[in-house]
């Protein structure tokens, strides 16, 4: 799918890490895909599984077509739903135009990660 990394959250609550326009949103609120102002193509799927919830639990604070900026709501999500239905909560994300970028994680992992602090770089490989 691409390269990425996994984030296990410790609160409900999903924020974008660049500026950018929010190009899928799904139905259920799942999941969202954004791309940069750079143009990296960027998939955030919270839990694994967790469109079978249907859109339980999951609230979207932005649509399709939005601009969004860094550390914005984007998502929020209550984890004992999810946790109660046997899902997880890790979220993955991934970098889906990864053959014009190439994604580099910064420090080292696993490591506790605040909002606004530099997890991953994407450098253009053309």
């Amino acid at each position: 799918m691409g390269q990425g990394v996994v984030i296990e959250p410790s609160q409900g609550e999903l924020v974008s890490p660049v500026n950018g326009t929010v190009t899928v949103l799904f139905p259920t609120k799942h999941a969202v895909g954004i791309v940069s102002e750079e143009g990296v193509e960027m998939l955030m799927h919270i839990g694994m599984d967790t469109v079978s919830l249907d859109g339980k639990g999951f609230e979207s604070h932005i649509k399709q077509g939005d601009k969004v900026v860094v550390g914005q709501q984007l998502i929020s999500f209550d984890m004992d739903i999810i946790k109660e239905a046997g899902l997880v909560t890790e979220t993955p994300v991934i970098i889906t135009n990864q053959d014009d970028f190439q994604a580099d994680v910064e420090g080292n992992l696993p490591r506790d990660i605040k909002r606004g602090d530099v997890l991953m770089i994407a450098h253009r490989t053309k």
